[in-house]
This record gives C-alpha cells, structure tokens and sequence, in this order.
C-alpha cells in the first residue's frame, strides 16, 4: 500500500511540474478522497490517526499549501464571507447556530478568510445589510441561514451573482437533484428515524411525537423521520393509532401541551423536534410521577446533557465545513456527504447521542 502511494505521489510531481499542488493531487498521493484531506485540514478530530499521518505525509512531499484553495475569493476584494448574526431570543437551542458561526469563523481563519457578521431583524433588513456591504466592498460571499419557501434573501443573491451557499436547503421541488443554489444541511429526518428506533427497540412500540406546528419546513421534515420510522417498525399492526401533538418553542408550552400524554399510559417514549420540547415534556414526565420516561430531544444542548436526556446531534462544525467546501469549491470539485454525484449541496448525517437514564429533577 504503501509502496503504490509513492507511485502516486510521484506521479503527481510529474503531472504539476509547472503548477501548484492542489487538494485532488494529496488525496491522489495519499489514496484518500478529496472531502478526507479536506477534513485532515480542517477537522483532524474525525479522521483516523493513521490516515492523518497519511495525508499529512503527502501535504508534505508535495508542498501543498491548504490556503490556495481560497484563491478564488481573495482575488475579489476583502476575503470576507459574511453571515447573518441572529437576534439574542433565550432558550435553549440557538446553541446550534452559535456552534456552527464559530466553527466556519475558525476553519475560514484557516483558510485565510475572514467572517463578518451582521444583524437584520427580518429577511428584508438583512438584504439591505448584503447589500451595504457588498457595494462598500466589506464581503465577497455570503453564508445564509434559517432558510424557508420562497426565501426572498436566495433570490436576490441568485439575480446579482453574489457566491454564496445556506445553512438549510432551498426547500423546492427537487432540492437535492435540481437545487436553485449550493447549500448543506443536517438531514434532519434521519436523526428523528434513529431516534424513533432506538425508542422503538429499547421502551417499546407506542412512541408519541411532540413537534413544532405544522408548516415548518425543518419540523415537517424531522416528523417525517418518526413517520417513516413507525411505519418500517408496523406499530400499527399492534392496533396503536401514532400519536402527534405539537408546541411552540417554548419549554413551559411544551411542558403544557405533554402533560396529558405522560398523565395517561398511552405512550412509551416521546421523540421531540428540539430540546427545548424535550425539556418541556421532561418537565411533565417529572410532575406525573415518570421521570425515567425516555424523551429523546434534537440538538444535543447542553439542557439536554444536564437533564440526561438522549439527543440528536446536529453536528454542525460539519456543516461549516461542507458550506466552506461548497463556496470555495463549486459543486463540481465536491465529494458530497450523502449526496448524489453532481449534486450541488452536502447533506450531514447527524448522530443520535444516548444517555440510558436521566438524574432526578427539581419537579416545577
């Protein structure tokens, strides 16, 4: 193995004699794929210590220089990426975009661009903030978040040319084979799917969910993983009807709108669209005497881990890594995670973080 990857490494020597290394000649050199030197660079915590070594080796040998792949945006005027900053609001589960914020201002950093934030209260403003700086000359692209049908903030940047990609799909017809722009996003209803079957296998078949009211685009899609998940499971055929109730987000309203479910024996797990309802239906789990039943949250917050309560994890230092990849790169320099060949987005497989019993709660 090794012996052919010097092969390689030389053969790329041969073929860029009068060119800069790129990141497809270390992942030739070293026998990975382009998205694993990607991730050595940016994200060496997931990669495995001896394919570090490997295409640390290769960056080496071939005086590869990681930054070069943001060329394309310092050749523009400032090599800054802006995004939009949300409102402060509470609550628990604006951790995940503040997670993602820091992370893409960080591996940008390594990649010798910098992040401007900006505020705006509502879609509208915050075209007007694009607009401000990128007439003044302050941005080169733009990371977009929160994305919804009929995003007015995508159009605009899609009529002036503006690079960018979202955190969130473009929610169209056919996001994923024709998507309007590039964007990543966490493929929420696998991580509801995995919820619903480790719910499934470890309390049993009656397993309610409690989500955000209808029209949501990132709650109908979480629904649908518990949906597809009950359906694979046949919990019908026990002559249990799924039971779906929904909520705000908000912890005293979830904690409200579940306490009917936990009073009664209907159910024997609650899968919840974020913490902030998981909390909430914990929180009336707790005063109806059932504080071990098992409530899986999404977004793995800190809440969660203090309650002890199973989450699913967003991942979302992937994501900035997949929306760098996507504004620097192009879609046809990208190997997609979980994508079709072509496709213009990333889609993050999130992961389903299991905690077997939760602490005794202060009751409300």
């Amino acid at each position: 193995m090794l012996e052919k990857i010097d092969e390689d490494a030389e053969t790329v020597k041969e073929d860029r004699v009068n060119r800069s290394a790129t990141i497809e000649d270390v992942a030739r050199a070293a026998g990975v794929s382009r998205q694993t030197v990607s991730n050595v660079i940016n994200s060496p915590q997931i990669v495995r210590e001896e394919t570090r070594a490997r295409v640390a080796d290769a960056i080496s040998r071939l005086n590869y220089a990681p930054h070069v792949s943001a060329r394309r945006l310092r050749t523009r005027r400032s090599s800054t990426i802006g995004i939009h900053l949300d409102p402060y609001a509470g609550g628990i589960s604006g951790v995940v975009l503040d997670r993602f914020v820091h992370a893409l201002t960080e591996q940008a950093g390594e990649r010798s661009l910098r992040v401007m934030l900006y505020a705006a209260r509502t879609p509208e403003e915050e075209i007007r903030r694009m607009g401000d700086l990128r007439e003044g000359g302050e941005i080169d692209a733009v990371v977009i978040t929160g994305t919804f049908p009929g995003d007015p903030r995508a159009e605009w940047l899609l009529e002036r040319g503006v690079p960018f990609v979202s955190f969130g799909r473009p929610w169209g017809r056919d996001d994923v084979g024709a998507p309007s722009h590039h964007w990543v996003d966490v493929d929420g209803a696998a991580g509801t799917a995995e919820a619903t079957r480790h719910a499934l296998a470890t309390a049993g078949p009656r397993v309610a969910f409690l989500g955000w009211p209808a029209g949501s685009a990132t709650g109908d899609d979480r629904e649908r993983g518990w949906r597809r998940a009950l359906d694979a499971g046949d919990v019908r055929a026990a002559g249990w009807t799924p039971i779906r109730v929904v909520s705000d987000e908000n912890v005293a309203r979830a904690r409200d709108v579940a306490a009917h479910l936990v009073a009664s024996d209907e159910i024997d797990a609650i899968v919840c669209v974020s913490d902030s309802l998981a909390v909430g239906a914990h929180l009336a789990a707790v005063a109806a005497g059932r504080p071990a039943l098992p409530i899986i949250g999404f977004d793995n917050t800190p809440a969660a881990e203090a309650l002890g309560l199973s989450s699913v994890e967003q991942l979302p230092e992937e994501v900035a890594v997949g929306a760098l990849d996507l504004l620097l790169g192009g879609a046809a320099s990208i190997e997609h995670r979980a994508a079709e060949p072509g496709s213009a987005h990333v889609l993050v497989e999130p992961r389903l973080v299991v905690r077997e019993t939760a602490p005794p709660s202060v009751q409300p």
